[in-house]
């Protein structure tokens, strides 16, 4: 898995505390300028302001009008690391940055520790992991009873996971790297519990009724993991999904005009990009009323 290099902005701002810290800047003192951390890092003028707007947000700097940015007074009292806290930085940093900037080296940079101060609170990464994924995946709540037909009840649970899905792109992958031998998760056991409960009395074998869970979550978390490995390519190359599409567009074109793909061209021609949560919708209901098909057959 690609490991990102820790930003320059951090960089900059964890040699400035520091130099804090160790004294060599003192409380009044102003901090290096924006200009003065651009010839000394040899970095863009928005990398420097970045670092000292992280400086500035955490109180160990502050900006006088007349004076520019100085040491702040009294040095930030830092809340304890927990294992909350730390899978919540954690989270975080994934949301704005992807798996690939997950380490553990770059997470202890964010909370302003050393890597070794973290394994106090999680054994490894994949230990870390599975607490973002239980975390992120139960915030959003499940309520009880719920609904009572099987249904709403199913499609509650689905949308519950879709949006879990869209706002945490990484949250899919992890949860569906196996859909047979999925990861042990505690909000994911929940939900799966929530969902069979729909299927109660139903008349399904309970083999039968595990696989229609299987099969739901399943789609859902299939179409999520498809978004995820677009996200990431983004975050990977800077190239969107739709500057992708319009760079293979020409290729595109000379297939469908080879004759080799009548149907597809006939359907495709004229018609928009579908969009992803469309795709959702429909696909939605499609799982849903398959599922009242096998129930009126059992």
């Amino acid at each position: 898995m690609f490991v990102a290099e820790q930003a320059p902005y951090l960089r900059i701002a964890a040699d400035l505390r520091r130099r804090i810290t160790a004294g060599e800047l003192r409380p009044g003192e102003r901090v290096p300028s924006t200009r003065s951390l651009v010839r000394e890092w040899g970095v863009a003028m928005a990398t420097a302001a970045k670092a000292l707007t992280v400086l500035g947000e955490q109180g160990w700097v502050r900006a006088v009008p007349g004076s520019g940015t100085v040491v702040s007074d009294r040095t930030p009292q830092k809340p304890p690391l927990g294992r909350a806290r730390l899978v919540r930085a954690a989270i975080a940093l994934a949301d704005a940055e992807g798996r690939g900037a997950l380490s553990m080296r770059r997470l202890a940079a964010e909370l302003g520790v050393g890597p070794m101060a973290l394994y106090r609170h999680v054994p490894d990464k994949e230990e870390l992991v599975r607490l973002m994924a239980d975390t992120a995946l139960g915030a959003e709540e499940l309520p009880e009873p719920g609904p009572a037909e099987w249904r709403p009840r199913l499609e509650l649970a689905a949308r519950t996971q879709w949006r879990a899905y869209r706002r945490h792109p990484w949250l899919a992958p992890v949860m569906l790297h196996s859909l047979v031998r999925p990861p042990v998760v505690a909000s994911g056991l929940r939900l799966v519990d929530w969902m069979l409960r729909a299927l109660a009395g139903t008349g399904l074998h309970r083999r039968t009724r595990l696989q229609v869970i299987m099969t739901l979550n399943g789609w859902v978390g299939g179409l999520a993991v498809s978004h995820a490995f677009e996200v990431e390519a983004e975050l990977d190359t800077g190239i969107t999904g739709s500057q992708r599409l319009e760079a293979d567009m020409a290729v595109l074109v000379g297939h469908l005009e080879s004759g080799r793909f009548p149907a597809l061209t006939e359907t495709i021609t004229g018609l928009s990009d579908v969009d992803l949560d469309e795709a959702f919708e429909f696909g939605l209901r499609v799982q849903l009323d398959g599922i009242a098909v096998l129930l009126k057959e059992s």
